[in-house]
């Protein structure tokens, strides 16, 4: 049988609910929402529930029943209960009204003044700028001497690391690479062909690959793989305290792990960028063969738009953004804090500041290269 829920209104704010059948977990909700409806701002004085017609009460009965008692439906209502059995008597009154106030979760205030939201992101971010200076300066003070010292390099760590950000994103950075030499050549040739100039294809992806998408496309790739990968490493580490355990045993974390790292993550990225670049070209080549152009014509325009100071802006850019991934995925691992979520932030952390730091190194290669030539 249902719960059923009879509510009655009376004059001089009496009320009479007659509950019926069962409450249990599936048919109090109904129940619940009914009296809901038609008891709160009634303006009840005196509210009587009989329940003598019920047959079976659960944990969501007594808590309805307890609720009405209460009074939480009728604000100031005298609240009488008629009909409760011996049995459900006991239970009912084992939990009181004092229960409910302590153990009802109390909402959270979500509001926060704009001046302290304003100081709490100036402390993050001058943490941060601290964090990243003494970050800086442990990298200078290690690099060099690991440097010129090839004994005090981990070399078959850098061979490991090497294998998996280089070696590894071969085949993505090749698909990406090829489909962005597809696309530049098919829109630009659908712009030139209103010149009759097509031919200019082949300079306009060999140009923008070499100094512009090569490298910038192996930089995002790297920072989704490399830069994710050394700070979910590195967090991890921290989280399970063996970088404390390095620091015991009086090596530096930074000479250790993040050396090897970033000497990786300097041979590796110019190298993926020359891939992307040649990549890009094959891409843009088979476009200019399907529409019709030979390859020798395709080769020599290719060779005449492209200069060594182009070439050189290009694998500058690759140093440059193999520093920022590298180096930035290894220091937002070292900042990793505790808690079940603490690596995960540090490589979203990692992802989205290698982002922007390349972005802004691009721009700043592009307005001197603009101001220069």
């Amino acid at each position: 049988m249902e719960c059923e829920a009879d509510v009655k209104l009376g004059p001089e704010g009496l009320a009479h609910v007659a509950i019926k059948g069962r409450l249990s977990s599936r048919t109090v909700v109904d129940c619940w929402d009914k009296l809901e409806r038609n008891l709160r701002g009634a303006g009840v004085k005196r509210l009587e529930v009989d329940v003598r017609e019920v047959d079976f009460c659960g944990g969501a009965g007594y808590a309805l029943l307890r609720y009405l008692n209460m009074g939480k439906m009728t604000p100031g209502a005298k609240v009488s209960m008629v009909g409760l059995g011996a049995g459900f008597q006991t239970i009912f009154e084992g939990f009181t009204a004092q229960d409910y106030e302590t153990f009802h979760p109390q909402p959270q205030k979500q509001s926060h003044p704009l001046i302290e939201e304003t100081g709490r992101v100036t402390t993050q971010l001058i943490g941060d700028l601290r964090d990243q200076v003494g970050f800086l300066g442990g990298v200078a003070a290690n690099l060099p001497p690991s440097l010129v010292n090839p004994k005090r390099m981990r070399w078959p760590e850098v061979r490991h690391v090497f294998e998996l950000a280089g070696a590894n994103a071969v085949p993505i950075v090749s698909l990406v690479s090829l489909l962005l030499g597809f696309i530049i050549a098919f829109e630009s040739a659908q712009r030139l062909a209103e010149f009759g100039a097509q031919i200019y294809v082949a300079n306009t992806i060999t140009i923008v690959m070499v100094r512009e998408m090569g490298p910038l496309m192996t930089a995002i790739l790297l920072a989704g793989r490399s830069a994710s990968a050394f700070a979910a490493e590195i967090g991890t580490m921290k989280v399970n305290e063996e970088l404390n355990a390095l620091e015991t045993l009086g090596l530096s974390p930074i000479r250790f792990l993040v050396v090897p790292r970033l000497v990786a993550g300097i041979l590796v990225a110019p190298l993926l960028t020359c891939y992307s670049i040649l990549m890009g070209v094959v891409g843009g080549a088979l476009v200019m063969l399907g529409l019709g152009f030979s390859l020798m014509l395709i080769l020599h325009q290719m060779a005449s738009s492209v200069h060594l100071s182009d070439l050189a802006v290009g694998i500058s850019k690759g140093v440059v953004f193999g520093v920022i991934v590298s180096g930035v995925g290894c220091w937002r691992g070292l900042q990793t804090e505790q808690g079940p979520s603490a690596v995960g932030l540090s490589t979203t952390r990692a992802v989205v500041t290698s982002l922007l730091l390349i972005i802004m190194a691009d721009a700043c290669f592009s307005t001197i290269s603009y101001f220069l030539r």
